[in-house]
């Protein structure tokens, strides 16, 4: 993970953006580096922001899934589930469904 991305990535974030892509990023980058906390914060600032952004949801509920946070991170992939449905993603839906059935 490059600290110059993560800098970049929350300035732009700190500055109001309105791209989800950078909420992404950011929250990609929190958990690449372990930081579970700060990237559960930013992937749910996300949500907020833009609710359909349906790739949020498989990454946040399995990085929860693996620290130990099994049910809420299946909490995150039944709403992925149900954004990628509303969205018609097929691909995402079979994605999520299938991270769903691998935590039992």
């Amino acid at each position: 993970m490059s600290s110059k991305r993560l800098a970049v990535l929350e300035k732009m974030t700190a500055a109001g953006t309105k791209d989800p892509f950078a909420w992404y990023g950011l929250a990609m980058e929190y958990s690449g580096l372990g930081r579970t906390d700060d990237a559960l914060a930013t992937f749910e600032k996300l949500r907020a922001l833009d609710a359909a952004y349906v790739a949020m949801y498989l990454m946040c509920g399995t990085m929860l899934a693996k620290a130990g946070r099994v049910d809420d991170g299946r909490a995150w992939l039944r709403d992925g589930i149900t954004a990628a449905q509303a969205k018609g993603d097929g691909h995402a839906l079979s994605e999520l469904q299938d991270a769903l059935a691998g935590l039992g």
